[in-house]
């Protein structure tokens, strides 16, 4: 395996009504799919809404973010994160980028985007996990032991 391997993914999002009387629908993450190249276009288009296609987007693998990683390979349903954003001068949403760390997806919510998750396919989740099997290794756990099995000679050196 490279330093960074990567695979190229495309998103479909979708129009779904919207349960709510301010709007008609919402768009939401329906797939992750092996990319298939071209630009962000049309997709399905029927009487209850349609799709989008955002074609490009890169899963490089960090060593840094390997806890993320391991932590969306063990989930038990891996998932590939995308932050959806919408152009301000036309609304529309459009994919700004995905990732396979959990960690990763979990700061770009906390920093206020939106983040929708949809499962991997089935030979992305094996290539994420054979990664992940190579590359993390969990920082040991440092445990300090209570003042009381010190003894009285140890407790008294912590304190001067």
């Amino acid at each position: 395996m490279n330093e960074r391997p990567s695979r190229t993914v495309a998103v479909i999002l979708e129009t779904a009504p919207a349960n709510n009387r301010w709007e008609d629908f919402q768009w939401r993450l329906v797939a992750a799919v092996p990319d298939m190249g071209g630009e962000p276009r049309d997709g399905l288009r029927n009487a209850s809404g349609h799709q989008r296609i955002f074609p490009g987007l890169e899963l490089t693998l960090f060593q840094d973010e390997a806890e993320g990683y391991y932590l969306n390979a063990s989930s038990g349903e891996p998932s590939v994160f995308v932050t959806v954003r919408f152009d301000e001068a036309t609304g529309q949403p459009y994919a700004f980028m995905a990732t396979l760390s959990y960690n990763e997806a979990a700061r770009r919510m906390d920093g206020g985007e939106r983040v929708e998750r949809v499962p991997a396919w089935p030979e992305l989740a094996e290539w994420l996990s054979a990664w992940v099997d190579v590359h993390y290794k969990p920082e040991p756990k440092q445990r300090r032991k209570p003042g009381s099995f010190k003894g009285k000679e140890g407790r008294l050196r912590e304190r001067n």
